[in-house]
């Protein structure tokens, strides 16, 4: 297969247009056009449906994107494997991950990691929106959910259960919930995307109707309500490790129900072939993450690879 012309299939992927990809490359339309054709024929099947004015991907387009990402990737890896000039990973990382979780979990080590790879970029998207990884060219998604079947592939990196906390100047002022039908008598700070609070009871989910005056899409402005006395905010233990440590929050534990088991994972397109730049990273946010847990939170699966997501 000429790697040249899966190269050019990416371009053409990127910018939408036979006429864009042709100006990216230096070469006429009608040039980008027969390469396009020479590689669906090596192929067997049609990758790009073509109209005068964009191309889009058909099924079997989508299903080769990512092997056609990863063998450029080998072939930037091996080159590089030989190079004296490059040290550590290179190129450039898409990531996308939770906006709340990035912020505070991600973030704080870009910095370092840039360092120690002189030769790496970053592209951090921060939404709390599940994108199409493959679709948009993403490297690694980070989700923290249940996961459900997919042809993606999963990477546990650490457990991340659902906790519930309030400030201890609002648990002063209002008597601790002891059961989850407690939680109707108090003012519940709530994720616009979690409807129902969702606890686990003897190996079975369940969902717990829920009221208040606040509701958010964003993880960070119900810590800050939560931290400030306003109420009992339901979220996840590492959206609020460091206020529990430090006081400013305190956890609540329910007699008849057990917090919904979540997971931080690393989702990628394929496993077949890993780019260093994307080991690295998650070999980082494994490292920051059980480091910060002080080894209590550790997942031990760690390097368990699941065809799921959420």
């Amino acid at each position: 297969m000429n790697l040249q012309d899966v190269s050019l299939f990416l371009v053409i992927t990127e910018t939408g247009s036979l006429t864009q990809a042709a100006k990216r490359q230096g070469v006429s339309a009608m040039a980008v056009s027969r390469r396009l054709a020479s590689l669906e024929h090596e192929l067997g099947t049609r990758l790009l449906q073509r109209t005068t004015r964009s191309v889009s991907l058909t099924q079997e387009g989508m299903e080769f994107l990512p092997y056609a990402r990863a063998l450029i990737d080998a072939e930037a890896g091996a080159r590089a494997l030989f190079s004296p000039s490059t040290q550590g990973a290179a190129g450039l990382l898409r990531i996308t991950a939770p906006s709340g979780f990035g912020r505070r979990n991600i973030l704080p080590f870009v910095p370092e990691l840039l360092a120690d790879n002189p030769e790496l970029s970053i592209d951090l998207q921060l939404s709390e929106d599940v994108v199409d990884i493959v679709g948009r060219g993403i490297d690694v998604a980070i989700r923290i959910a249940p996961l459900k079947d997919s042809t993606l592939i999963a990477r546990k990196i650490v457990d991340n259960p659902r906790v519930l906390c309030a400030s201890p100047g609002y648990l002063k002022m209002n008597e601790k919930p002891q059961f989850t039908g407690d939680l109707m008598k108090h003012n519940c700070l709530r994720l616009s995307s979690v409807p129902h609070w969702l606890f686990e009871r003897d190996g079975n989910a369940i969902r717990v109707g829920v009221d208040g005056r606040f509701i958010s899409d964003n993880v960070e402005g119900v810590r800050e309500l939560c931290v400030q006395g306003l109420g009992i905010a339901q979220l996840t233990r590492w959206d609020v490790m460091k206020e529990i440590r430090d006081g400013a929050l305190v956890e609540i534990e329910l007699s008849d129900a057990s917090p919904q088991a979540l997971s931080v994972w690393a989702v990628l397109p394929t496993t077949r072939y890993l780019p260093l730049r994307v080991s690295t990273f998650i070999e980082k946010l494994k490292s920051s993450l059980n480091g910060g847990a002080g080894g209590r939170f550790a997942c031990p699966a760690y390097g368990l690879f699941s065809r799921a997501i959420v």
